[in-house]
């Protein structure tokens, strides 16, 4: 049988970070000692007063279906959260609960792009946001950005980028995969052309809990009526509660935007998991202890990780501002980033993501979102690869 794919699926590219954790997690199954820098993922459980709220809805027989765009109370949780913690008004039909950040993510590129569309992001970037421009039709104008900058990318570039097709310009911060945090005159620059230019804003806040050395996440919705109008928050419970198997996520737009995502989520995933959004509500009321300690252990192990990365030969390294990676440059080297990963992998038993996976060949992503021993094990292998590398 000749199976035709659709051209749509056969341009997308795998997710590297999901494939590196996935080889990484055979490898130990088989009884391999790995260490894995390569997953997005707390390595801290989910609070148990959030487990035991989801527990308790299954208990309760909340298994049914729940209208699309979420639970009412949820919802209002979601919106109560964003006046309390950021400031800005959503009314709950605003927000719009969906089954990840990454679903969020889709259903607001699905939602404002389509083809002949441009959408703008900068690079080192998230490896799903130009596949799924793609998807809908729309094509990626990647903005390249380096070390030298805390790879942020400057206004003067995003003028530059922005014609009469764009539609979108994605923003992340704190970001994935570098860990930089633009502060808010940057933000807000970036912001205001957006405004001038009339070009919707992404921004993806899932990291905004984690930033360190007391820095402020600020979200450009904030910053004026404007900004508010121009921005598509995407957000999710993830990072900052340990739930990224739970695949619950949510975004906050201006309600035409929100009424049209409502309606594709209606013909796609239906409402997300109706017991998963119970949890939800308790981890946006309940307490937040939790984040003061992961934090301080983020600090530690980030402060430990950049050290070490820029005491091995050869690699230099920027410190994250946020989120949970570190993005090492690894051009003086000699390799390429996937075959880098490939041997590393394969010579020493460390798993880290090729920067390739994020526009950026010249580097990879080593996530501290594992335990100390494990850190410190798996730079001594690094190490030892670099110096393989020099002989």
């Amino acid at each position: 049988m000749n199976y035709k794919i659709s051209q749509r699926a056969a341009s997308l590219s795998p997710s590297l970070t999901l494939a590196v954790d996935s080889k990484a997690k055979q490898m130990k199954a088989e009884g391999i000692d790995v260490v894995g820098f390569g997953a997005g993922e707390p390595d801290f459980d989910t609070p148990q007063h959030i487990k035991d709220a989801c527990a308790k809805a299954l208990a309760d027989g909340f298994t049914k279906y729940t209208p699309a765009a979420g639970i009412p109370e949820l919802r209002q949780a979601i919106a109560d959260k964003f006046k309390r913690e950021n400031g800005l008004s959503y009314k709950p039909s605003q927000v719009i609960v969906s089954c990840g950040g990454k679903h969020s993510c889709y259903n607001v590129i699905m939602a404002t792009c389509e083809a002949g569309d441009e959408v703008v992001i900068p690079a080192p970037y998230w490896l799903s946001y130009p596949e799924m421009v793609k998807l809908a039709g729309a094509t990626p104008v990647i903005i390249p950005t380096t070390d030298a900058t805390e790879f942020k990318v400057t206004p003067a570039q995003l003028r530059q980028a922005i014609t009469p097709r764009t539609r979108l310009f994605i923003l992340n911060s704190p970001s994935n995969p570098t860990g930089s945090l633009y502060t808010r005159d940057e933000i807000k620059a970036l912001g205001d052309i957006c405004v001038q230019k009339n070009v919707l804003i992404m921004s993806d806040e899932i990291y905004e809990k984690l930033v360190y050395d007391g820095a402020e996440h600020v979200s450009v919705a904030g910053l004026s009526p404007a900004h508010y109008e121009h921005t598509i928050i995407v957000h999710g419970f993830a990072k900052a509660y340990s739930m990224t198997g739970w695949r619950l996520g949510y975004l906050a737009a201006p309600e035409p935007i929100a009424k049209a995502i409502d309606a594709i989520q209606s013909h796609s995933t239906s409402n997300p998991t109706s017991f998963a959004q119970k949890g939800g509500v308790a981890a946006l009321n309940g307490p937040q202890d939790h984040l003061k300690l992961w934090l301080a252990e983020y600090a530690k192990r980030r402060a430990y990780a950049h050290k070490r990365l820029n005491a091995i030969p050869g690699i230099s390294c920027v410190n994250s501002r946020g989120a949970f990676y570190l993005f090492p440059n690894i051009s003086r080297l000699g390799l390429k980033s996937t075959d880098f990963c490939a041997r590393l992998l394969e010579e020493q038993k460390v798993a880290a993501v090729p920067g390739i996976a994020f526009g950026a060949d010249e580097y990879i992503r080593i996530s501290y979102a594992t335990d100390m021993k494990s850190i410190e094990k798996g730079l001594d292998r690094l190490e030892k690869f670099t110096k393989s590398l020099a002989r």
